[in-house]
């Protein structure tokens, strides 16, 4: 790993402008997301999870930039803030349980707010390890969330609902900040993206296992044209 990490380490602001690209054009992906939403004109069937996700990641990716003194982290999750508000202010518009919503903004910044306190008061030689540990299994849990309904997929035979366009995405993201990781040598930045890419794999493998739509979905489809 040292040795890799002196090889990439002239290629340090390249890779880091590449892994922000990338994130960046990731977080847009939520957009698919709103769309669904205008096109439905309601958020039935759309979660609010990748939006409030998004915006307590963003939160506390950005603090930690701010520790590391990492211009691109600050960067990125300053973007990724302002993206996600915007995407719970369109799921917001378009939501017919606005109370609930509420409720769930607020959970979001309190986690938040919780975690910014928490790395404020902490001891300085300690936070940056410790918030990195929470940061860790908070992308866990955010990436693997598509695994929750493995049953159904293996029942089913189908990877449909799936987003594969986020999914495929995030495997590039999270190669792309392995990377960094290595060239600045960052525990935390390697084993996030590490743990993350290997997710993101076994998720796109099930792409090549399974077709993205059941078979009673390719059956209604071929009734419909026989009609």
């Amino acid at each position: 790993m040292e040795a890799l990490s002196t090889i990439l380490q002239p290629y340090k602001d390249l890779v880091g402008n590449i892994a922000a690209i990338v994130t960046v054009g990731q977080m847009f992906s939520g957009s698919f997301l709103c769309w669904d939403a205008y096109k439905q004109g309601n958020t039935r069937g759309i979660p609010i999870s990748p939006f409030l996700g998004g915006i307590i990641m963003s939160v506390v990716n950005l603090k930690y930039g701010m520790i590391l003194r990492d211009d691109t982290m600050i960067q990125v999750n300053l973007f990724g803030l302002a993206l996600n508000i915007v995407y719970i202010m369109i799921f917001f518009n378009y939501s017919q349980e606005k109370f609930k919503v509420w409720g769930q903004i607020g959970f979001a910044g309190a986690v938040s707010a919780v975690l910014i306190g928490y790395a404020q008061y902490e001891d300085p030689k300690l936070v940056e390890n410790r918030l990195g540990l929470i940061i860790t299994a908070f992308m866990f849990y955010l990436i693997a969330s598509p695994l929750f309904g493995l049953n159904d997929i293996i029942k089913n035979k189908s990877t449909e609902g799936m987003p594969f366009p986020i999914i495929l995405s995030g495997s590039v993201v999270t190669f792309m900040w392995l990377l960094y990781g290595i060239i600045i040598k960052n525990q935390f930045v390697i084993v996030q993206n590490l743990v993350g890419l290997f997710l993101c794999s076994i998720q796109l493998s099930l792409f090549v296992i399974y077709p993205s739509k059941s078979k009673d979905a390719k059956v209604k489809s071929k009734a419909k044209k026989t009609d």
